[in-house]
C-alpha cells in the first residue's frame, strides 16, 4: 500500500518539479530578472519532492487511521497547508544585491502551488480500482 503511495509521490515531485522550472524559466524571460541565488532549481525541486514525500506519508496515515474519509480529509489538509505556505516566499527577505525583489513573490506564489497541483493531477492514475 505504502509503495503506491510512494510511486505517486514520486511521480508528483516530478512533475512538479519540472513545472517549477519551465515556469522559473518563463518568468525570467519575461521579468529579465536572475533569482537564481534564491530559488535555483535544485532548491525548487527539493521542495517539490520533500513536500510530495510528506504528503505521501499524511496520505497513507489518513487512509490508514480515518479509512473511508482519510482521502478527503487528506485532500483538505494539502490543500490547506499549501495556501498557508503562501507566506513563505512573501515574508523571505532577499539579499541585498537582487535585482527587484519586490518581483519574487511573482516567481514563489505560483510555485508553493505545484506540488499539490501534480498530486491532484497524477492521483487518478495511482487510484484506479483494479
Amino acid at each position: 500500500m505504502f509503495r503506491k503511495t510512494f510511486f505517486h509521490a514520486l511521480a508528483a515531485g516530478f512533475l512538479a518539479s519540472l513545472a517549477g522550472f519551465i515556469y522559473s524559466r518563463i518568468y525570467y524571460f519575461a521579468t529579465e530578472i536572475d533569482f537564481s541565488k534564491v530559488a535555483n532549481w535544485t532548491a525548487v525541486s527539493g521542495y517539490c519532492f520533500l513536500f510530495c514525500l510528506l504528503a505521501a506519508v499524511l496520505n497513507f496515515g489518513c487512509i490508514r487511521f480515518f479509512k473511508n474519509s482519510g482521502e478527503i480529509i487528506f485532500n483538505f489538509v494539502l490543500s490547506i497547508v499549501s495556501f498557508a505556505m503562501v507566506i513563505i516566499p512573501i515574508s523571505i527577505s532577499l539579499p541585498l544585491e537582487i535585482k527587484s525583489p519586490e518581483l519574487f513573490p511573482g516567481l514563489g506564489v505560483p510555485i508553493i502551488f505545484f506540488p499539490a497541483l501534480a498530486w491532484y493531477t497524477v492521483n487518478p492514475i495511482f487510484n484506479r480500482k483494479s
